[in-house]
């Protein structure tokens, strides 16, 4: 893999990253927001749900942004939706109270969404419904001016450490199969009636790819948690899920990766000029 500080062309028309999300986005939103009570520190890092950096934070990397160019409002426990009245903002939520503060937003920023996994863990049945709160929080952002969006799919809820021996674990990966399948057409649809670009993160292909062959990612431990108790099983950097639900670090620098190819395969990294002369 690519080492991650390596820089792009100063000339990128990228100049800030907004990221909205649940608690594989969160850097530390509810760390502060709790006086550093949640999530423990340790054996969790410095308000990450992780052994260290989430994926935004790799993305940042390689994007050559600094700190204050980062603007991260992504918070674990988020749903999709716009429970603005619980202690936790959804995704929905998070994105209309960011556009009341922030108009007109900036069209040279990237705009990063992914949730919906705590919706179907919660019980929500109908991937119909995550899927139009996404759908809306995206046409919100474009509708005040967002021009560069990143979307990120579901891995299969049905495998995580946590679920996958569970009574639940079937109807968690139709529930995935369906969210999926459905957010893909809403981007297909949104891309083909807008003048803003949509890169796509599959991070459900990267997740099983990972499992299917584990060393190629340079792990030896998919399907079990690193975190045991009060301790850790193993070095962290050979296994892809940090605890039941969340991912390394390692896997995490993946993600970032992988998201930074998709929006380079988008052709977002390209001069304004060739975007929008």
């Amino acid at each position: 893999m690519a080492v991650l500080t390596t820089s792009i062309q100063n000339t990128h028309p990228i100049t800030e990253l907004y990221v909205f999300g649940d608690s594989l986005s969160d850097a530390g939103t509810v760390f502060r927001a709790t006086g550093g009570m949640y999530p423990p520190n340790p054996p969790y890092f410095q308000g990450r749900y992780s052994n260290g950096r989430v994926w935004v934070e790799y993305l940042a990397l390689r994007l050559d942004l600094a700190s204050n160019q980062t603007k991260n409002f992504a918070y674990g426990g988020a749903t999709s939706g716009n429970d603005r009245n619980s202690f936790v903002p959804g995704l929905l939520a998070q994105v209309q109270s960011f556009i009341q503060t922030h108009q007109p937003l900036n069209s040279e920023a990237l705009y990063v969404l992914w949730a919906g996994g705590n919706d179907y863990l919660q019980g929500v049945e109908l991937a119909t419904i995550p899927v139009e709160n996404i759908t809306k929080a995206i046409a919100s952002l474009a509708d005040k001016g967002a021009k560069k969006l990143l979307v990120v799919n579901l891995p299969d809820l049905g495998h995580l450490p946590t679920t996958r021996t569970s009574a639940n674990a079937a109807r968690l990966s139709a529930l995935t199969q369906a969210h999926n399948q459905g957010l893909r057409r809403s981007l297909k649809v949104a891309q083909q009636h807008s003048n803003f670009q949509i890169a796509t993160l599959d991070a459900n292909r990267l997740y099983r790819e990972a499992i299917a062959n584990p060393a190629a990612f340079g792990f030896t431990n998919v399907l079990n948690a690193c975190l045991a108790g009060a301790g850790t099983s193993g070095s962290p950097d050979q296994f892809l899920f940090w605890d039941g639900i969340h991912p390394t670090t390692a896997t995490h620098r993946i993600l970032g990766e992988t998201a930074f190819a998709a929006i380079q395969e988008a052709g977002m990294l390209n001069s304004p000029s060739v975007l929008f002369g």
